[in-house]
């Protein structure tokens, strides 16, 4: 039987990982997890911003405000670099 992590660990090691961030206004945001802090503020890169699950806009790097987060996950496929 396998340990549970706790959310604290879980996101130590997404860390320099493809991530997905949804937002609580629905919007999603795709990109490496570059940092995060305490308040889930959360820095992206090679960031890529989807509404409605359509592609909208690509930035290089992103800053979201923790507060606006409603969840973090991992991403199954790759960002090419």
């Amino acid at each position: 039987m396998s340990r549970r992590q706790t959310p604290s660990e879980f996101l130590k090691q997404i860390i320099g990982r493809p991530v997905v961030v949804k937002l609580n206004s629905g919007v999603d945001y795709r990109g490496v997890l570059a940092c995060l802090d305490g308040y889930m503020n959360i820095a992206l890169e090679q960031t890529e911003e989807y509404v409605n699950g359509q592609l909208k806009n690509k930035y290089g790097d992103a800053f979201i405000r923790g507060n606006n987060v409603l969840y973090i996950s991992t991403q199954k496929r790759r960002i090419q670099m």
